[in-house]
């Protein structure tokens, strides 16, 4: 199967221009796209949401040419390639030296219409929202009713949806949350929680949150679930996975690293 055949499959469900458009409206930086490409055919395709080691290995050792990641392979500029004291340099090289190519979907796979950010909202129990950065299609950073719940059962339904132990939970168990906010990965930021608040949100679940921004949501009475940024992002990652691999007739393999979630 031609690269670019597999590049046609994944834009219908993630655009490239949609990072583009993420970028230029909102002062972004993204480097998605082709990252590595060793010009043979693809026979075998793994995906994986880092490009981690493991991940690299598992492509060696079960024979995968291409690996389809969401976190940019190479996201800023490299000067040297050097396997003895960079761990980036030594998976580029053994991909190289194994005719293994490389594709990153990151801002387009978050914001796409049904993208990771939207299957985090999926997960909490959302089916429709208000987007915070809304683009020509999708968006990123969402607040959405739910099926009304108490906060320690909603805690307990999370860690079982996104199959993950590393979880901070923050508020009263007792308190009922009817409408969440949510953004996948690092997104909470001043302006996500100024989202949240004039959304009036009883809940907002993110990853890789700064201590005053949880301080400043409790203390608004509002209620915080704290996911790994890979726990928050693998979900949806996998969905999407799951759905490319079905269109393609070579086989496919969607790797995790678990010590992550």
């Amino acid at each position: 199967m031609k690269l670019n055949n597999i590049i046609d499959e994944l834009e219908k469900l993630a655009p490239l221009s949609l990072s583009r458009e993420y970028c230029e409206k909102f002062g972004l930086y993204d480097n998605s796209g082709v990252i590595l490409n060793c010009g043979k055919e693809i026979n075998k395709i793994l995906f994986s949401l880092d490009f981690s080691v493991d991940a690299v290995n598992k492509a060696i050792s079960g024979g995968y040419n291409l690996i389809i990641t969401h976190h940019p392979a190479i996201f800023g500029g490299i000067k040297s390639i050097n396997v003895d004291v960079n761990p980036l340099s030594k998976k580029l090289a053994l991909c190289l030296q194994n005719g293994i190519s490389v594709v990153s979907a990151h801002l387009n796979l978050d914001a796409a219409e049904e993208g990771i950010d939207y299957f985090l909202m999926k997960g909490m129990g959302g089916t429709s929202s208000e987007i915070m950065d809304k683009l020509s299609c999708g968006g990123y950073g969402r607040a959405y009713a739910i099926s009304q719940t108490n906060f320690k059962d909603l805690v307990e339904r999370t860690r079982t949806q996104f199959n993950t132990n590393k979880l901070r939970a923050y508020g009263n168990e007792n308190s009922v949350i009817k409408k969440v906010a949510s953004f996948c990965g690092s997104g909470t930021d001043d302006k996500a929680l100024a989202f949240a608040v004039a959304n009036g949100v009883d809940l907002v679940v993110s990853a890789d949150m700064k201590h005053h921004h949880v301080a400043e949501l409790i203390e608004r009475g509002i209620c915080v679930i704290e996911l790994t940024h890979y726990a928050s992002e693998n979900f949806g990652f996998t969905k999407i996975a799951e759905k490319l691999s079905n269109r393609f007739e070579i086989p496919c393999y969607i790797h995790t690293d678990k010590i992550l979630l």
